[in-house]
């Protein structure tokens, strides 16, 4: 039978987690979420539209615990890595939601916070207007674009490998550099990635 309407959507939030964790994105479904919570298919639809009102839930429980405050009187580009190491840190507990924060990033309200929080940065560095927009829209790029090689075409992964084996004297430079990227981890690859992107970062106004 159906239990009472007494879930909360920590809950649901929590019930599609483990789903997620346990055996894929791909295989969170309403009825998957009911299961994990022990209550008919139906029963779930008291408390969520659809499959994607959860995944925006999900979003939510990842952002959540993310610390959102920053050292006082540091420069605004330490702030700023530290925001995008503690983003990575968070996604990286439950790689499988990557996907999710990226399609879902302008509906959760924890990734608002962490966005206004990040605007809040990028303010104090000087940058406003179409400045403004331009920087965070560079983050957030580099961010979840580097989330999506983390965890679905590492470095060290086989695209990686067989990239390293073409013939040298056709890709001479794409054959060096796939065999150097062979060498790598992914904390070299993001932390020179956000040392390059900080120092690129500079308001023009």
């Amino acid at each position: 039978m159906p239990r009472p309407r007494s879930l909360t959507t920590a809950d649901l939030a929590t019930a599609a987690l483990a789903v997620i964790d346990r055996d894929g994105l791909a295989a969170l479904t309403m009825r998957a979420v009911a299961q994990e919570l022990r209550m008919a298919t139906m029963a779930l639809y008291r408390y969520v539209a659809d499959r994607e009102q959860l995944e925006v839930l999900v979003v939510d429980l990842v952002m959540d615990p993310l610390d959102l405050s920053l050292p006082a009187g540091t420069d605004w580009r330490d702030r700023l890595s530290l925001l995008l190491h503690r983003m990575r840190d968070a996604v990286a507990a439950h790689p499988e939601t990557v996907p999710l924060v990226l399609r879902h990033r302008q509906a959760s309200v924890a990734t608002m916070r962490y966005i206004e929080t990040a605007l809040s940065v990028l303010t104090d560095g000087g940058f406003d207007g179409a400045d403004r927009v331009i920087a965070q829209r560079a983050i957030i790029s580099f961010l979840l674009g580097f989330l999506q090689n983390e965890h679905y075409a590492s470095l060290r992964g086989p695209g990686t490998a067989a990239m390293a084996t073409m013939s040298p004297d056709e890709f001479p430079l794409l054959v060096r550099t796939a065999g150097q990227a062979r060498s790598m981890s992914a904390d070299d690859e993001f932390r020179g990635g956000v040392e390059i992107l900080l120092r690129g970062l500079r308001a023009v106004g």
